[in-house]
């Protein structure tokens, strides 16, 4: 609603000239005209006697909602969200405003008329006596990856436009509305990913690669990828403010809903990103936790998927912060603690001591199964390894069983155990453990150290890499690294070269020569049998008992 209050670079005007600004906000436009020679006329007076640019924001039926001043070579738009790129409709205001000089609509403008989704917006030039000349036009269009998103009207004499602009915004609004049907109708969200590309970190494109396959796993299509090369990460927005206008730019004109980050956002910068725009703002650490809330299925794995969450959520429970309240539903804010995002500091922090109580009696509970097997002397074997690695088939080859099997990212959360049965009457547990990533986040690995303490029980880990995957080398080197940390790298392991029917013989023994794994497809029992040999001998080294191994 208008104010009746001239904003912008009002500092030095003539008490008359302001006031000749506020008259602005008498005057009307019939709503079928995109200006009237009238309202042009009085709009480049005030201009002229100024010397400064004036603009004017006017709503659909006619009426100056905003009246602002700007200096000889910019506008000075009023607070309304200049970076904000909000789905669905138009604004329903337009944007006229005068030139000083002979100039098209500038680049500022342009953006302007994209991240605030203005109806359109048009530049008057004036002539030496401060006459209203020329118009120059520019409106949105439908979203569209290869065309412009934005149609500049050629330039003619103001005294001959004849733009409606009710038809405009009404056709240019049914457009955008079946592209939202569209997109609603195709189920899945649409993102764009951005990742910022420092020295001496793995390459933007393997990483990119696996947040794809992270949004794909969490049901979110993905429109396009921003890199940015930075000797370090914009304290602020992470990739810059002019950067961040380029996104959002690209995000409006694909119809993306949602900025994804390939990186951690700290509580400020996911505040300050938030605070400039009307899409979700989700980092890779949000997005991991929104595909955990989606894949746990039994009591223990959703409380340490909400105590994880609350845990993320914590330092970003802050008052007004809008990226909390954009996230209460659908991907980064989904799962158990999905209700509980925009609750105050205390009761977060009474939650989170309720769910750690909760989950160590649950490693208690755990801890006493284990030590049962150990009673019974059934020896413990492991599976573990980056995420999609083969781990719960090959558990299922092994052992005959039927736990989920997906070629999905994290299909495994809570840990599953098997008997495996071998020759002369030797049995051992095979148990599947929830899949590594790179950089796995630190909420998870603490909200998951009861499932993972399974794994300080263990005789023997497998770890389980997909060969055929380019990145297998840097997928070692994780799990390894995460093994390191969890205090487990004395534990005997075995390397097995999972997926070998998607390598050719000579690339195969390319990838696997000096690392000494074991090649295997975990679909075919049979290709097994050399890694079922492997555990023997590990175990029961010349028939001795597993507890006596583990005591030399």
């Amino acid at each position: 609603m208008a104010s009746n209050k001239v904003t912008g670079n009002t500092k030095g005007l003539k008490a008359s000239a302001l006031r000749a600004a506020e008259r602005i906000f008498r005057r009307r436009i019939r709503p079928n005209d995109a200006v009237t020679p009238e309202f042009a006329t009085f709009l480049c007076e005030v201009s002229h006697e100024m010397g400064r640019q004036v603009g004017v924001l006017v709503d659909r039926r006619g009426q100056p909602d905003h009246v602002f001043v700007g200096d000889a070579n910019r506008l000075w738009l009023p607070d309304i969200g200049r970076l904000r790129a909000g789905r669905g409709r138009l604004r329903g205001l337009r944007l006229i405003h005068t030139h000083l000089r002979d100039e098209p609509l500038t680049n500022d403008d342009l953006t302007d008329l994209a991240l605030l989704r203005l109806d359109l917006v048009m530049a008057i030039t004036m002539t030496a006596d401060g006459l209203p000349k020329d118009a120059h036009v520019a409106h949105l269009l439908p979203e569209n990856s290869d065309e412009e998103m934005w149609r500049v009207l050629p330039r003619q004499p103001l005294h001959q436009v004849a733009l409606d602009p009710l038809e405009l915004t009404r056709s240019l609004e049914e457009e955008f509305a079946r592209a939202s049907a569209a997109r609603e109708a195709g189920g899945a969200n649409a993102a764009l990913l951005i990742h910022v590309a420092l020295r001496g970190e793995r390459a933007p494109e393997v990483s990119l690669a696996e947040l794809t396959e992270l949004c794909a796993t969490a049901g979110v299509s993905v429109f396009d990828r921003v890199i940015q090369p930075r000797q370090s990460p914009d304290p602020r927005y992470v990739i810059g403010r002019g950067k961040l206008e380029e996104v959002l730019l690209r995000a409006n004109q694909l119809g993306a809903e949602m900025l994804i980050f390939d990186c951690d956002l700290s509580a400020a910068q996911a505040r300050a990103i938030s605070d400039a725009t009307e899409l979700k703002v989700i980092d890779r650490t949000m997005l991991i936790l929104d595909i955990f809330a989606q894949r746990a299925r039994s009591r223990d794995g959703k409380l340490q998927v909400e105590l994880a969450q609350l845990r993320y959520t914590l330092p970003r429970l802050v008052a007004k912060n809008t990226m909390m309240s954009r996230l209460t539903g659908g991907i980064g804010g989904r799962g158990p603690g999905e209700t509980k995002l925009e609750i105050n500091r205390r009761r977060a922090r009474d939650r989170i001591a309720r769910l750690t109580r909760e989950l160590e009696q649950v490693g208690e509970r755990r801890t006493r199964r284990r030590s049962l097997r150990t009673r019974r002397g059934l020896p413990v074997v492991s599976l573990i390894g980056y995420t999609n690695a083969g781990k719960s088939t090959l558990l299922n080859t092994l052992t005959q069983s039927k736990t989920l099997v997906e070629d999905k990212l994290f299909a495994t959360l809570d840990p599953a155990s098997r008997r495996l049965r071998f020759p002369r009457e030797r049995e051992l547990i095979l148990t599947d453990t929830v899949g590594f990533i790179h950089d796995l986040p630190s909420e998870l690995v603490e909200a998951f150290r009861a499932t993972l303490e399974e794994l300080d029980e263990a005789d023997l880990l497998l770890h389980v890499v997909d060969i055929s995957d380019p990145s297998y080398e840097a997928h070692i080197a994780a799990v390894r690294r995460i093994v390191a940390d969890l205090g487990l790298a004395e534990t005997p392991t075995l390397l097995v070269f999972n997926k070998i029917d998607r390598l050719d013989a000579d690339e195969l023994e390319r990838r696997t020569k000096g690392l000494g794994g074991i090649p295997l497809c975990a679909l075919e029992q049979q290709s097994a049998r050399p890694l079922m040999g492997a555990m023997e001998e590990a175990l029961w080294r010349g028939g001795h008992d597993v507890q006596l191994l583990a005591s030399s």
